[in-house]
């Protein structure tokens, strides 16, 4: 353990590709919440079967990985998942008064966040900050964190590029980071991370790679950063693209630490 205290033209096409989202099998059940981001569509659909307060949050529409394990663990044990859908890409892409904008999904839940990460013409109108915020709130609403008393969110990642090492000492992410604790014998792209030292303490018992955010985190806009800034309890299992099987791993894990801690009632 650690411890350290665009060119728009090439991208519009894309949104015409359906995203590969896992078959809904029987009996489960669908409910979808729109949202319009200037010329953006944004549908979230919440897949349900069995709900037994365990709640998935997808934000990132290329991260289907995450989806897919999702989907096994509530075919298996119950629970719903929000999945973000527009347009199978990362990042929304959007113009407004002839203007291009691109921002990622998990940059708008602060002022700060999206002031600083949205991608902008200089001279561009305030009002384009102002409805992505107002598209992280229905993000946030339609999952309902007042509700489930938590946030369990799914990512994805590539082989290589982003992972625990991430966040040690002398690399991009380390002020980032209160703790790490690092399990050598599992792929160093596959984690959970964490904003209350209760999960990580779990965690660390269950030997997983986790991180648990810093009080003194930057304001990126992230949900992690809004979770911590709300005193939400924040949970996201984070694989390489393909790692299914891990992903499922590391969700149960991450369901178990959060009924240890009495955020998701025992069975």
């Amino acid at each position: 353990m650690f411890k350290i205290f665009f060119s728009l033209s090439l991208i519009c096409s894309t949104f015409l590709v359906k995203a590969q989202h896992p078959p809904v099998f029987a009996a489960m059940r669908t409910d979808s919440s729109f949202v319009k981001l200037c010329d953006l569509n944004i549908t979230l659909v919440k897949y349900s079967y069995k709900p037994n307060g365990v709640k998935f949050l997808v934000v990132h529409d290329n991260e289907d990985t995450g989806v897919k394990a999702g989907f096994d663990y509530i075919r298996w044990y119950g629970g719903e998942l929000i999945d973000s859908q527009y347009g199978a890409v990362r990042d929304y892409y959007f113009t407004y008064m002839d203007d291009q904008y691109r921002i990622d999904p998990n940059a708008i839940y602060t002022e700060v966040g999206v002031n600083t990460r949205l991608k902008k013409n200089p001279f561009s109108s305030n009002e384009v900050e102002k409805a992505i915020l107002k598209t992280g709130k229905q993000i946030v609403d339609f999952y309902d964190p007042k509700t489930t008393g938590y946030f369990l969110t799914l990512h994805n990642n590539a082989d290589g590029g982003f992972g625990i090492s991430s966040y040690l000492p002398g690399y991009d992410l380390a002020s980032t980071a209160d703790s790490v604790h690092i399990n050598f014998q599992m792929d160093g792209d596959d984690l959970i991370y964490v904003t209350e030292p209760r999960l990580f303490s779990s965690l660390k018992k269950a030997n997983v790679n986790v991180i648990l955010q810093s009080k003194f985190a930057s304001n990126d806009g992230s949900l992690s950063v809004y979770a911590m800034q709300n005193n939400i309890p924040y949970i996201n299992v984070e694989v390489q693209h393909g790692h299914l099987e891990e992903n499922l791993r590391l969700i149960e894990l991450a369901v178990a630490a959060l009924k240890e801690h009495g955020l998701v009632k025992k069975e």
